[in-house]
């Protein structure tokens, strides 16, 4: 993963729907430096999402679905005294909004067989009507943060 770039000052609004969100999407999702080829399909996806949920710019559908996938708590790990608890804590907005990106694309990299577009399509959709594979992973982190609730106290 590593490679951290100051990419967020030099983000320019994507050409069709001028979203940062949507810029930052085609970057996460771009391979080897192909920008053209990550828009195509980014494109190819949200005009599916189109032909599913006609009356919604599909732009909205996948800002609204990035939201829905946001996580407000997370686990990290704090060593206190040789012992490593997991204390849940606060996610600030950047890291919401990479995390949330990062799992959409996990969740459409493990599923094979099928054109990356419809994937994205898929989870998109899925995503904006709370459900599939990157809110069910949003779940689990809120649920672990919950159950390391009595660690609260290490946060720091």
């Amino acid at each position: 993963m590593g490679r951290i770039t100051a990419s967020r000052k030099q983000l320019k609004p994507d050409p069709k729907y001028g979203s940062l969100l949507a810029t930052k999407f085609i970057n996460t999702l771009m391979h080897d430096g192909k920008k053209s080829v990550a828009q195509n399909v980014f494109y190819e996806a949200l005009d599916l999402v189109k032909k599913r949920i006609p009356d919604k710019e599909p732009i909205e559908v996948f800002t609204q679905a990035i939201e829905h996938v946001k996580p407000a708590i997370e686990v990290r790990s704090k060593r206190v005294g040789g012992a490593a608890y997991q204390v849940p804590m606060q996610v600030n907005r950047t890291r919401q909004q990479s995390l949330a990106i990062r799992w959409v694309l996990m969740a459409i990299r493990e599923k094979k067989g099928r054109p990356t577009a419809q994937k994205l399509a898929d989870e998109f959709v899925a995503a904006f009507n709370r459900e599939g594979a990157a809110v069910s992973r949003r779940e689990n982190v809120h649920r672990m943060a919950d159950a390391n609730k009595a660690f609260a106290h290490f946060a720091w």
